[in-house]
């Protein structure tokens, strides 16, 4: 194609905007024979800037290193001379192949002020991209490479971006032609060539005047197209051009501006397809559209959006419809043309693709239904359940509005401010040190020898350890899963470090505290034993559940998230209103364990599996925020529950098993990451499938912190999150009825079709019955009131 270099980048950031364009991490080769401060100042920086560096001493080496890693930057030192000619060592890396994307630069010496500064043309000649004069700062090497990152590397990924896109277009099926804004051809690909009869090489560098036209065209259709496309309007509809044997072809014809550099139009592509007489309908609405006028926009519009309901639609009833079949053909094709020209998919579009291309050889009734899906994907709040009215349901609304919401977003003169800073007022000498896992009390190493049943009680660990129930059973889970072990580190260290994290839990809370993380420490645990998690999930992803479970709430201040943007909190502030709380509870928990060498359990770890672990966790515990519940849930049943559930139905109507097909499902990356956040999940909101009389505190709990955030609301004058959670007035068993139809049935039967917990499940089912009885004895407390 007849591009210059600067075209193709303009033409890649107008049209790849939406392509991944970089790799993670950009990868730098150091040339330098020896190591000195200059090689250590890039490779600090490559470290700082997140970039993969490699170190070659010889040209040798330089080369092998780079055809094994293809590097997006090749840092070569050409102070000294005597080690190798850096102008050689460069044109050996150009010689290789896949060479003309990288950056080049060359370390030359400082220049002395009495010198005149010399010509970069020699280093550009040799193959280098740029100079960079020695300065064994880090900060300038950093800087050094952010620039190049942003400059040469970006452009080198759009035209190597480039090669990707015209790939595409030499298999499309479709004929594309493209012109300069003169209208030169500059390109056309091999459908073009079958369709029209003519090798590239006859028409590129040609006015399309010059080649022969159709004389079935109307005498103004020319006049009309080029009227259109000069505005930077799309024009399509139907045209004859002629191929090279002379006779005319009928063609459908798509020809879209492309806006460039100064806002001007640098190029025209054309898209066209053979025209037949199954497209009679759509030539009407061709007509409509080669006008360019808005109001045949309207026209389309009013079309695609003609007799289409509110609410859901019963596709029995839309065989009434049929009517419309003209006008539902059009939108169907007219939107097929719309997906058709995206070169970069999202898989969302590739979903959309999939449905409309169904919907060209559908009968209408099927295709108006396949419209009604269309609608439903578009919209933004794809796996949020629609509510009752308020009225209907004010508990199950509340409860929405209070987990799933980030508040009005409306700051008032109040502002809410923790008591104290967790990281400034917790002293070692307030901490006494723990004891080791052989010292502990018996009445405490007897309860504990019950840590691996899901009747394990929690509460009265609490009692025996004085509230501190998490250093105690996290000594005996992480003693049992090896954690330790994994670290590397010490016991002591461990034991200081779950101190540590417990001193920073609120005891002051009813709900949010050790306990609750002690509680969801233990569920996690027990579900980390059953068979099907065992075998999806590797050590490293053990440990980060553990972890993650006994930090997820650390330092929750008894508020929810809504309650902190109400109140313009300073963590609201500095997390954006998004994820605040457990954004805070991920970064805090790293904090407190690397400010001190005696708590941390992370000191000893490789670099590489520090960070793959600190990923892990922190994905965990993010995945506990309420707000992407249902998404977290709907994907861990469709990417995980149906896959499995299919190969089984197919496994035992074949007499026979596929055990190695359900393994492939479970230990993708992608759906261990899903398997380990719905385990989070479901060991975090727990209560509702323990014994009863667990299940009951729990819910007397948390109760009495909503009804202490309610209070402290309207004491305040913020707006009240959850109206319905006031302590004069609340149904505790309506409350709990409402957050288990809501967010824990269809959760619980998705983790309990994974891993099997039957126990749960009936615990579930009891529990769920003894709030029924009382909401229908109109009992509004925790318990039915004593018999007269």
């Amino acid at each position: 194609m007849l591009l210059q270099g600067s075209e193709m980048v303009s033409a890649a950031e107008e049209r790849l905007g939406p392509m991944r364009l970089t790799q993670e991490p950009i990868q730098v080769l150091l040339v330098f024979a020896k190591e000195d401060s200059q090689s250590d100042a890039f490779c600090w920086a490559c470290e700082r800037a997140g970039f993969r560096c490699n170190i070659a001493r010889t040209p040798e080496s330089a080369v092998e290193c780079f055809l094994d890693k293809h590097h997006e930057i090749v840092i070569i030192d050409g102070r000294h001379s005597r080690y190798f000619e850096a102008d050689a060592v460069c044109r050996m890396i150009r010689a290789a192949k896949h060479s003309e994307h990288t950056v080049i630069l060359a370390v030359m010496p400082q220049i002395p002020s009495d010198q005149e500064e010399p010509s970069v043309l020699p280093l550009l000649s040799a193959g280098f991209s740029r100079r960079y004069l020695e300065n064994s700062s880090v900060s300038a090497c950093f800087n050094e490479l952010i620039q190049l990152e942003h400059g040469e590397v970006r452009a080198q990924f759009k035209l190597r971006a480039c090669n990707s896109v015209f790939t595409a277009l030499e298999q499309c099926q479709e004929a594309v032609e493209i012109s300069s804004e003169d209208h030169v051809i500059q390109y056309v690909n091999p459908a073009f060539e079958k369709m029209m009869g003519y090798h590239r090489g006859e028409v590129i560098g040609k006015e399309l005047t010059e080649l022969p036209k159709s004389d079935k065209n109307s005498a103004d259709l020319l006049d009309t197209i080029n009227t259109c496309i000069k505005k930077g309007k799309e024009w399509q509809g139907i045209y004859f051009s002629r191929r090279k044997s002379g006779d005319s072809i009928q063609q459908y014809v798509r020809i879209t501006p492309v806006i460039g550099q100064g806002g001007k139009i640098r190029h025209f592509v054309s898209i066209k397809r053979p025209y037949s007489d199954n497209h009679r309908q759509v030539h009407k609405l061709s007509k409509e559209d080669k006008s360019c006028g808005e109001n045949s926009q309207s026209e389309c519009n009013s079309l695609r959006h003609k007799d289409r309901r509110k609410e859901s639609v019963d596709v029995r009833s839309i065989s009434s419809h049929s009517s419309d079949a003209p006008s539902l053909q059009n939108r169907r094709y007219s939107s097929m043309a719309r997906i058709h020209s995206m070169t970069i998919e999202a898989p969302i579009t590739k979903v959309i693709n999939i449905i409309n291309a169904a919907q060209e050889s559908s009968p209408v009734t099927v295709a108006e239904a396949l419209d009604r899906v269309l609608e439903i994907l578009r919209t933004t709040e794809l796996y949020s359940p629609q509510l009752a009215s308020k009225e209907d349901d004010p508990h199950t609304n509340d409860l929405v509005g209070g987990l799933m919401s980030d508040g009005l977003r409306r700051l008032s003169g109040n502002e809410y401010v923790f008591s104290k800073s967790a990281l400034q007022n917790m002293s070692q000498s307030q901490l006494a040190v723990p004891v080791p896992l052989n010292d502990i009390p018996p009445s405490i190493a007897e309860l504990l020898n019950e840590e691996e049943c899901w009747e394990f009680n929690i509460l009265e660990l609490e009692a025996a350890t004085h509230k501190r129930p998490l250093s105690y059973l996290g000594l005996k889970i992480f003693s049992a899963f090896g954690v330790c072990e994994f670290l590397n580190c010490t016991e002591a260290t461990l034991r200081s470090w779950l101190q540590v994290i417990e001193a920073n839990y609120h005891a002051t809370n009813s709900y949010h505290n050790s306990t609750h993380a002690a509680d969801v420490l233990h569920a996690t645990a027990y579900f980390l034993r059953k068979d099907r998690v065992k075998g999806s999930l590797d050590q490293l992803d053990e440990v980060a559940a553990l972890l993650a479970a006994t930090v997820h709430d650390v330092d929750h201040p008894g508020r929810t998230n809504s309650f902190l943007c109400n109140a313009g909190s300073e963590l609201a502030i500095l997390y954006n209103d998004t994820a605040v709380l457990e954004s805070h509870h991920a970064a805090l928990a790293f904090q407190l364990t690397v400010r001190d060498s005696k708590c941390n359990i992370f000191k000893n770890m490789e670099r590489t599996q520090f960070r793959t672990l600190r990923q892990a966790i922190i994905d965990m515990v993010l995945a506990t925020e309420m707000t992407r519940h249902f998404e977290h849930v709907n994907k861990f049943v469709n990417s995980i529950n149906k896959p499995m559930s299919a190969i089984e139905e197919t496994s035992s109507n074949s007499e026979g098993s596929d055990c190695e097909g359900q393994a492939s499902i479970r230990n993708s990356p992608e759906n261990r990451l899903l398997i380990k956040r719905m385990l989070i999940k479901c060991a975090d909101v727990a209560n509702p499938c323990r014994p009863l009389e667990n299940c009951i505190e729990w819910a007397g709990r948390i109760s009495e912190e909503y009804f202490a955030q309610t209070d402290e609301e309207k004491r305040q004058g913020l707006p009240v999150v959850m109206p319905v959670f006031d302590r004069n007035t609340c149904s505790i068993p309506k409350s709990q009825i409402s957050f288990i139809d809501y967010f824990i049935t269809d959760m619980f039967d998705a983790w309990d079709a994974f891993a099997s917990l039957p126990g749960l499940m009936e615990h579930l089912a009891e529990n769920y019955k003894y709030w029924k009885n009382l909401d229908e004895m109109k009992c509004k407390s925790l318990r039915p009131p004593p018999p007269p």
